[in-house]
């Protein structure tokens, strides 16, 4: 039928021809198709060198040019440029790559610096004054690029900031003179604290590690660019800037002074901190906490005792705050078990002290 049809396919074309006889076109297709069997094998013969092709010899130069000395850590683009400048023309950029394709010598050529591998920080802290977060911020002043800089230390565990000096500069004799003084009046014993801080001028300066050397305090450091790995003092830094009376501008290094001193009072000893339990840094930084998670444990069996049918888990109890506090903490097993204790699960950092230019104070 479709022999018949050839002739009507010249002058009406496949698909009336297709139409007219309820085929489908790719029907027709393959049924003219040649058989399989009388295909020819391809042909054996290599593809035909293009015309264009560099010479073994244009090859060779420009191979040669690229493992010059001078060029040993030159980028192709380099090497064509210089020799451009030199009189010279080899071949396109993208030629000098594919001469060094052919090869198997792709790969990065440039001299480049090897950054160190940071190594990222797992602190915990199981007491008060084992680890210790420090960090500085800037503190806008009346006029513009005048600011003052909020130097605070505080406690992990408890969120206790043990010390905070507000002073015109940033500066490592200052820092310095701020540490240790804190050490001092804290008490702390050589060997049982870790301070941990940023990458910034003054916490990274010689004459600050020279003196926790001294001191027997180990320092440890945070990525670079990593603001999780110092979440403590940034939390509390935000905690403080976006206090409602927090002012826009501050007149003088007394007005910062006279604003920064009731606040950290505030968050000692009234703030309910939501990382420890609702419990004041003060009762965690000295040792009160189980004496008013017992108290509250009291109001809540009253509460209890009055209306039981309100409590469908029953008799409540106050929370309890964390064993440890993590800055990192392990990541988990494929097990999705973790390494150490629980982490506190709260970035958010507390405590007060005050400080002057020249002089520490700390509460107790």
């Amino acid at each position: 039928m479709i022999a018949l049809a050839l002739p009507l396919v010249a002058v009406l074309g496949v698909a009336v021809v297709c139409r007219a006889l309820g085929l489908s076109r790719a029907t027709w297709y393959r049924q003219r198709a040649p058989s399989l069997a009388g295909i020819a094998a391809p042909s054996e013969t290599p593809p035909r060198r293009s015309w264009r092709r560099l010479s073994d010899a244009e090859e060779g130069r420009i191979l040669a040019a690229l493992h010059e000395p001078r060029f040993a850590d030159k980028a192709p683009a380099e090497v064509y440029a210089t020799l451009l400048d030199e009189t010279l023309y080899l071949g396109s950029i993208r030629t000098f790559y594919r001469v060094l394709h052919r090869h198997q010598e792709v790969r990065e050529r440039r001299a480049l610096t090897m950054r160190p591998n940071y190594q990222r920080p797992e602190l915990m802290a199981t007491r008060p004054n084992e680890l210790w977060s420090w960090d500085i911020t800037k503190l806008r002043g009346a006029s513009k690029w005048t600011y003052y800089y909020l130097y605070v230390i505080l406690d992990v565990f408890s969120r206790y900031v043990v010390a905070w000096m507000i002073a015109p500069r940033e500066s490592d004799e200052l820092a310095r003179e701020f540490i240790a003084e804190t050490c001092r009046r804290q008490g702390i014993t050589p060997g049982t604290l870790t301070l941990h801080a940023d990458r910034g001028a003054s916490m990274t300066s010689r004459s600050v590690a020279q003196m926790l050397c001294d001191l027997e305090v180990a320092k440890t450091h945070s990525r670079p660019h990593v603001s999780n790995d110092n979440p403590y003092s940034e939390a509390h830094f935000k905690t403080l800037k976006y206090r409602p009376d927090f002012p826009d501008r501050f007149g003088s290094q007394q007005d910062a002074r006279a604003f920064c001193g009731p606040f950290f009072d505030w968050y000692n000893h009234e703030h309910h901190h939501v990382g420890i339990a609702l419990l004041t840094p003060a009762d965690v930084h000295h040792g009160r906490a189980e004496e008013r998670v017992a108290a509250r444990d009291v109001v809540l069996a009253a509460a209890y005792a009055e209306h039981p049918e309100r409590f469908v888990n029953g008799v409540p109890r106050a929370q309890r705050p964390p064993t440890a506090a993590w800055i990192n903490p392990p990541k988990k097993s494929s097990a999705g078990t973790q390494d150490g204790p629980p982490s506190c699960g709260s970035k958010e950092p507390g405590g007060c002290g005050g400080t002057t230019p020249a002089q520490v104070e700390v509460l107790h």
